[in-house]
């Protein structure tokens, strides 16, 4: 007579457990993260892509906390690993506001404020520059594997901050702000050669306008700043590459620094 298999409900309940906690994390990260998260990726990919990783990586978790599913006490994990998982994706996604920074910034020079559409990412209305930048970034970040560091990323999440009950600290969440000003700063780097210029372009017409009243700035300054704005950019572009490798280096550094910060 062959075996029978038996399940009991304890087993099921260890199992659920050891599933939904770390898939929790997961799809919160692939929810918020650059490039996953885009909308042109379908849901059922990443709910899909979070539960392989999932069931690939629980077995090397270790035990998880005792805990019923159904309770307090498994509420508030779960609270806990949607937390960690959107502020991982987060952290990354600063990388890329400096880039859409940026674009703001020499589009706003450049006369195109007035070009803008619909982001479905962000929800807003966002300037074309800012997003050719944006989708610039996103190859870079494929082309330098910058989606499999963040899974690898991920996995070591596991082992910096377990999944556990205890309260987590405040610190990450403060290292968390402070690195939010590295939007400003980083995008004001990458697109001052461009605003640079303009603004010098500007000065000059400005200067002929005076020196010349008949000059009308009005009918030649936008296609001229236009074109020099064009230019200019075509010119950065290979400097937005070795600009951007640092960054990503110096996100997935960060994250792991946020992530001990919340170690109790």
């Amino acid at each position: 007579m062959p075996p029978v298999f038996s399940v009991t409900s304890d087993q099921l309940s260890v199992w659920m457990v050891a599933f939904l906690w770390p898939f929790v994390r997961m799809l919160a990260l692939i929810g918020t993260a650059p490039v996953f998260s885009e909308a042109a990726v379908p849901r059922s990919a990443k709910v899909g892509l979070a539960a392989l990783l999932s069931i690939v990586i629980t077995p090397a978790l270790g035990a998880m906390p005792s805990v019923p599913l159904v309770s307090a006490g498994g509420a508030w994990i779960l609270i806990q690993q949607v937390l960690i998982g959107v502020a991982m994706g987060f952290s990354m996604r600063m990388v890329f506001a400096i880039v859409q920074a940026a674009g703001e910034y020499a589009g706003l020079q450049m006369g195109l404020s007035f070009a803008s559409f619909f982001d479905p990412t962000s929800g807003g209305n966002t300037m074309v520059l800012a997003r050719l930048l944006n989708v610039m970034a996103m190859l870079i970040f494929l082309a330098i594997d910058g989606h499999l560091m963040l899974i690898t990323t991920l996995v070591e999440s596991f082992h910096t901050l377990p999944i556990a009950d205890a309260p987590l600290a405040a610190g990450g969440w403060l290292l968390l702000v402070a690195a939010g000003s590295q939007i400003v700063s980083g995008g004001l780097m990458l697109a001052l050669p461009l605003i640079a210029a303009l603004l010098t372009l500007n000065l000059a017409l400005g200067i002929m306008n005076r020196v010349s009243p008949q000059f009308s700035i009005f009918a030649v300054g936008f296609p001229i700043t236009l074109l020099a704005g064009m230019g200019m950019l075509q010119m950065l572009m290979q400097y937005i590459a070795p600009f951007l490798e640092p960054r990503f280096a110096a996100g997935f550094a960060s994250t792991l620094q946020f992530l001990q910060g919340l170690r109790p």
